[in-house]
């Protein structure tokens, strides 16, 4: 790895990556109506196009798997065709984009649910969390733990939305099995109290997301999907008592799928403006990295320094970046002529129109570049 870093090329497969820096999937709750992606919604992916790779915003597989406003679908006809255009966009502009695969489970409203009905989750615990509504931040409501035939036909949903995305035209897709959501409720044993074949040991607890990944490989070759996972975060109410044996064991036994890769949340560094060591707790990012056969994608605030230094540690082959490229639609170039960036405004982070969307400008266009 000594002589490899976010600006070189990756390849796996028939599909190469022309750098290193990935565009992480970030909710703006800008869809229209029936959860649509829009014309700007192209124009906004287009613009970043430039990036390794671009995995879209979480987007919900089914009705029921929806949890914050405006967040697309990848469940009707409709959706689809609207996501057409993003792809297109991108593709026009040389880039690859997966799309992430949703379902919210407990973290919902019932403003959000088919009849006003409650999430459900796989256990009927309340989450200390809220959820993004029409009337503001609202408590998530008690939810209704899942019965047996339900989860299998919520696997399905899943093959039925990575079937949607392959019609839709994009490159591959990610499971998002991180931050407290229905993958991540399923594994950590502080929301998940069952006693069938889902509950109790860490065999039962992974087998969701191993379902769910085998589903979605009947649609997709295994070098076009990853998932992402958040061994330590405790984002939604999350908590379990040995994380490490539980993803030692979920990465372990992803290993026979050959993904692409596993997308770690979790900053690494000692000297990292965000790393959790100043907290005293145990990164596991470093054992997940040697267990892992496939290549790793790190998530967690980093910026060009951070990132290059854990390719040239070998924590990571890829590096994904949020908020820069939010403001920064051509965040590739301004790293590697070490430009500067456009400061974001998180007050356009969530909903609103074109404004903290598609109107930041690139080196060019503000008389930046060199």
């Amino acid at each position: 790895m000594a002589d490899t870093d976010l600006f070189t090329p990756v390849t796996i497969g028939d599909l190469t990556l022309e750098n290193r820096m990935v565009m992480a999937p970030l909710t703006r709750s800008r869809a229209g109506e029936g959860d649509v992606p829009t014309d700007m919604t192209a124009t906004y992916y287009g613009q970043r196009a430039s990036a390794g790779l671009i995995i879209s915003e979480a987007s919900q597989i089914c009705p029921e798997g929806k949890g914050y406003i405006q967040t697309p679908g990848i469940y009707s006809p409709e959706q689809v065709e609207g996501w057409k255009k993003v792809t297109e966009a991108v593709h026009e502009n040389g880039g690859k984009i997966f799309l992430q695969l949703w379902h919210v489970g407990r973290i919902s409203h019932e403003s959000h649910q088919p009849n006003g009905q409650k999430p459900v989750a796989p256990s009927a615990i309340k989450p200390e969390a809220q959820s993004f509504t029409f009337e503001g931040m609202q408590d998530c409501p008690e939810p209704r733990a899942l019965e047996l035939n339900e989860i299998k036909d919520i696997v399905k949903q899943y093959g039925i939305a990575a079937k949607n995305a392959k019609d839709a035209g994009f490159d591959g897709v990610e499971i998002h099995g991180a931050n407290g959501y229905l993958i991540d409720q399923f594994l950590h044993e502080g929301s998940n109290e069952r006693d069938d074949e889902y509950g109790g040991s860490i065999e039962n607890r992974c087998r969701f997301a191993l379902e769910v990944t085998q589903e979605v490989l009947k649609f997709w070759e295994p070098h076009r999907v990853g998932i992402r996972i958040s061994p330590i975060n405790v984002r939604n109410d999350m908590h379990d008592s040995d994380p490490e044996s539980l993803y030692s064991h979920l990465v372990e036994q992803l290993n026979a799928y050959n993904l692409f890769y596993i997308h770690i949340v979790e900053p690494f560094a000692d000297d990292h403006p965000f790393s959790l060591n100043r907290e005293h707790k145990k990164l596991l990012a470093p054992t997940l990295r040697r267990l892992f056969k496939g290549l790793v994608l790190m998530n967690g605030g980093y910026d060009k320094r951070h990132g290059n230094m854990a390719i040239e540690k070998g924590l990571a082959d890829l590096v994904s970046f949020g908020v820069p490229f939010i403001a920064n639609p051509d965040l590739v170039e301004r790293f590697q002529q070490d430009a500067p960036l456009n400061e974001a405004d998180n007050t356009t982070f969530y909903g609103g129109d074109e404004r903290g969307y598609i109107d930041y400008p690139t080196l060019a266009e503000s008389g930046k570049a060199a």
